[in-house]
């Protein structure tokens, strides 16, 4: 029987803490080690994970694989410290940094494209997981593993990952700053809690979700070229950086809305 493949998680935050969960729950993978510099942080995703932990790079556990989740910024610096085995892979999970910031023998890249939070699970089979590597035996290397966490794996160079990045930051990030904007409205001027938009978010998700194309199931004035109705929500709002965001979007929604 084939013995199973040796992993070490590096970093302590949000997406280390996802991977080695995944990781750590994955029947052909063995999770040996998370290593980060945060002690206190890294004893509780080795805990969530069911693995060892150290706070050294230099004393990282012999594996197969080990992948680098932390910051993007961070990436060089720790690939640079990180004692690894010979003959090992070593791969990213970031979006927007390129993969020859590890060197250019066995290592690569595995990203997976969700937006995680400490303490909060989700299924990891489900996440689209963006993989490459120096070379092709080190890219099916890399596939291979990621194959074992995920149901959806895609190849994609470092230009095409950061184009996946840049729809994330659309999708998720501004979306979500949205929402924050709406709540704040919503509570300083009517005196309502966050509860109330909950039915209208989780609405407007699933029937994006569901379309074929989130732009046919745009619904509002901006789609209806609804002018007086804008101009009366452009009044009501106080900041400029505000009202350039509503001016921009009604823009966009009304120009886009003619593709249909």
């Amino acid at each position: 029987m084939e013995s199973r493949l040796g992993v070490v998680v590096v970093g302590s935050g949000n997406v280390a803490e996802a991977v080695a969960i995944a990781v750590g729950e994955c029947p052909e993978l063995e999770l040996r080690q998370v290593v980060a510099r945060n002690a206190e942080r890294v004893a509780e995703v080795a805990r969530l994970a069911g693995s060892g932990w150290c706070a050294d790079l230099s004393q990282a556990a012999d594996a197969d694989l080990y992948i680098i989740a932390v910051s993007d910024r961070a990436v060089g610096e720790v690939a640079l410290r990180l004692r690894r085995r010979v003959g090992s892979v070593v791969v990213h999970t970031a979006g927007s940094v390129e993969q020859s910031v590890l060197g250019d023998e066995g290592c690569g890249v595995l990203y997976p494209f969700q937006t995680f939070t400490a303490g909060r699970r989700v299924d990891f089979s489900a996440v689209p997981l963006f993989v490459e590597g120096v070379d092709e035996p080190t890219t099916l290397f890399v596939e291979r593993v990621a194959k074992m966490l995920s149901r959806r794996v895609y190849r994609a160079t470092s230009a095409v990952r950061r184009e996946v990045h840049l729809t994330g930051v659309l999708s998720c990030n501004f979306v979500n700053s949205l929402y924050a904007m709406a709540a704040d409205r919503l509570n300083e001027y009517a005196d309502l809690p966050f509860d109330v938009l909950r039915p209208l978010i989780e609405e407007t998700a699933r029937k994006a979700v569901d379309a074929n194309h989130p732009r046919r199931v745009q619904t509002g004035p901006a789609v209806r070229g609804d002018r007086s109705v804008a101009e009366r929500h452009e009044a009501m709002l106080e900041g400029e950086k505000e009202k350039q965001i509503y001016k921009l979007l009604t823009e966009y929604i009304w120009q886009t809305s003619k593709k249909i």
